[in-house]
C-alpha cells in the first residue's frame, strides 16, 4: 500500500514537473512577447528573460524588435515627364509596439514590403526623371512618409528608405551621354575662348612695352632661343625678328627713289641746252662745260643704237646724245642760212 502511495505520488510529481516545462518559456533580448490566453491578448507584454504560461491555454508569440532591412522589388514606371524607368529601393523599420504588431495586422513585414511597392509606384509617376536621378534625397524623405503614415497603426515605425538605383533605357542613355558631351564641349570652348582674349590683352600690353624699350624685343628673342636649346635637339630654330625686315624694306624703297632723280638730272639739262640753239650759243658753252663732269661723251657723234643700248647694259635715256654735238652742228646751219 505504501509503495503504490510512493508510485502515484511519484507520478503525479513528473506529471507537474513536465507541465511546468511545458509552460516555461525565454525571451531573448530584442524580442517582445505577446501572450494570447484563450485566444485573448493579456495586457501585460513578456519582456527578455525566463517567463512562464500555462501550458495549453495560452498562447506566446515573440516578435523582433530589431530594425528590419527590406528590399523593395524593382518598380518600373512612367515619369512626369514620360519616360519609363525602373526603380528599386530598400525600407529600414522596425517594432515599436509588439501587440499591435500582432493584433492589428496579419504580417506586418508583408504588409511593409506592399505599401513600400506602392509608394515607390506612386513617386515615380509624381517625379521628373532629373529630380530621380539627383534630387534623390527629397524623394527619399517623401516615401518615407507615404510609408510611416499606414504604418503607424500596425506599431511598426519608419526608420530610413533609400532609393537604390535607377534603371534608364539604352536610348535614353545615349541621348543623355550626347547631352552630357554637348555641354562639356560647349564649357571647353567658352573656356579657350576666354583664354584666348586673356592672352590677347597679356599680348597687346607686352607688345606696348617691347614698343617703348626695343631692347626688351632683343631679350625675348635671345629668351626663345635658350628655351630651344634647353630641349637638347640638334635642330636650332632661330627667329628673325620681323620689325628688321620692315626696316631694311622700307630702306630699299627710299634708295630706289632716289637713284632716278640722279640719272635724269644731267639728261634733262642737256636737252633744254641743246634746245635753245644759237641765239644762247655762249651760255649753252657754258652750261655744257658745266655738265661735262656729270655726263659722259659718247665715243662717236652719231647716236648709238637700240643694240649697242642693251649690249653696255645701260638705260636708253643714258645713252642720248651729248649736248656738245648737237650745240656744234646747229651753228652750223644758222651760218648757211645767213650767207
Amino acid at each position: 500500500m505504501v509503495e503504490e502511495l510512493v508510485a502515484a505520488g511519484v507520478a503525479v510529481a513528473s506529471a507537474g514537473l513536465v507541465y511546468a516545462l511545458a509552460g516555461a518559456r525565454v525571451v531573448k533580448q530584442y524580442e517582445r512577447g505577446v501572450v494570447l490566453r484563450l485566444g485573448r491578448l493579456r495586457s501585460d507584454v513578456r519582456g527578455p528573460g525566463f517567463t512562464m504560461i500555462v501550458p495549453f491555454v495560452d498562447r506566446i508569440r515573440k516578435v523582433n524588435m530589431q530594425i528590419v532591412t527590406m528590399p523593395v522589388p524593382a518598380q518600373e514606371g512612367i515619369t512626369r515627364d514620360n519616360v519609363t524607368v525602373r526603380v528599386d529601393a530598400v525600407v529600414y523599420f522596425k517594432v515599436v509596439d509588439a501587440a499591435d504588431a500582432v493584433i492589428q495586422v496579419e504580417d506586418y513585414r508583408f504588409a511593409v514590403s506592399q505599401m513600400a511597392q506602392t509608394s515607390l509606384r506612386s513617386i515615380i509617376g509624381k517625379s521628373d526623371l532629373d529630380d530621380l536621378l539627383s534630387n534623390r534625397e527629397k524623394l527619399n524623405q517623401g516615401l518615407e512618409l507615404m510609408i510611416d503614415s499606414p504604418a503607424m497603426g500596425w506599431g511598426v515605425q519608419i526608420d530610413r528608405v533609400e532609393i537604390k538605383d535607377v534603371s534608364l533605357p539604352e536610348t535614353m542613355k545615349r541621348s543623355m551621354a550626347r547631352q552630357a558631351e554637348a555641354d562639356r564641349e560647349r564649357r571647353a570652348r567658352v573656356i579657350n575662348a576666354d583664354a584666348e582674349l586673356q592672352a590677347s590683352k597679356k599680348l597687346a600690353e607686352a607688345a606696348g612695352v617691347m614698343s617703348e624699350q626695343p631692347a626688351a624685343l632683343q631679350l625675348r628673342l635671345l629668351q626663345t632661343v635658350v628655351a630651344v636649346a634647353a630641349e637638347k635637339n640638334s635642330t636650332l630654330v632661330l627667329p628673325f625678328p620681323v620689325e628688321l625686315l620692315r626696316f631694311l624694306e622700307k630702306a630699299q624703297q627710299s634708295v630706289g627713289a632716289q637713284q632716278p632723280a640722279v640719272t635724269q638730272q644731267p639728261v634733262e639739262a642737256g636737252r633744254s641746252a641743246g634746245l635753245q640753239g644759237a641765239p644762247q650759243s655762249a651760255g649753252a658753252q657754258q652750261s655744257v662745260e658745266a655738265l661735262r663732269p656729270s655726263v659722259p661723251a659718247p665715243a662717236s657723234s652719231s647716236a648709238p643704237s637700240p643694240a649697242e643700248v642693251q649690249e653696255s647694259g645701260r638705260p636708253a635715256r643714258e645713252q642720248l646724245p651729248s649736248p656738245e654735238v648737237r650745240l656744234s652742228e646747229e651753228p652750223e646751219g644758222s651760218k648757211t642760212g645767213q650767207d
